[in-house]
């Protein structure tokens, strides 16, 4: 599924743009550690499973359904999301790039549009673009509260993209789902060693190399 047959490519970001995808696990972890290990272990698993999903979502299934406590407040959740990112975007900043990522994007980025479609906060998503010096190479970089589903759509929408000349490379169920829903191809990356989440029918790569 090369690049160059594509009018407009979505990444996601992490696990696909960047190796981050551990950094991610053990920061959920982290944050739950007082609670014991085996929630620690429920969180990280229901993390991995869920891949794509944004943040906040996760700490309100994990409050309710791990926890068995009230529903997250707004501080609460604040508070979640300020440690989190303490954890993680320093760590997501220094990491790895995917092999292939970073010669894919700049030379498809001189071509055709470039776009993120992430669960990371968008605030968060754009600074870390920022600072690994990619911002000039995509169109657009979306992320979180808005579901993955509502942004491929939107960026399909608001750059008048022909869907059948249009292709998302991602890692997770998700991705692949939100491809589906708005009728574009979908290529999967599945890390060497990792469980395929995919389809059978699913093309899959183990990074960016040659695409």
């Amino acid at each position: 599924m090369r690049a160059s047959r594509w009018q407009a490519i979505i990444f996601d970001f992490d696990g696909v743009v960047v190796e981050s995808g551990d950094i991610k696990t053990q920061a959920f972890g982290s944050l739950y550690r007082a609670h014991g290990q085996a929630v620690v272990e429920a969180v990280m698993h229901y993390h991995r499973l869920h891949g794509g999903m944004s943040r906040y979502r996760k700490f309100h299934y994990f409050q309710e359904h791990l926890l068995k406590r009230p529903p997250l407040t707004a501080d609460e959740e604040r508070q979640l999301d300020r440690r989190f990112s303490e954890l993680v975007v320093e760590a997501v900043i220094a990491s790895e790039a995917v092999p292939g990522a970073n010669e894919l994007i700049r030379r498809e980025a001189a071509r055709i549009p470039l776009f993120i479609a992430s669960g990371t906060p968008e605030v968060e998503l754009n600074a870390i673009v920022a600072r690994r010096g990619l911002s000039g190479y995509f169109t657009g970089v979306r992320g979180s509260p808005t579901p993955k589903q509502t942004l491929v759509g939107e960026i399909l929408a608001g750059h008048g993209l022909s869907r059948e000349q249009v292709l998302m490379v991602g890692d997770a169920l998700i991705d692949y789902e939100s491809a589906r829903q708005h009728g574009i191809a979908f290529l999967g990356r599945v890390r060497p060693g990792d469980a395929n989440p995919f389809p059978a029918e699913v093309e899959v790569v183990p990074d960016l190399r040659g695409c």
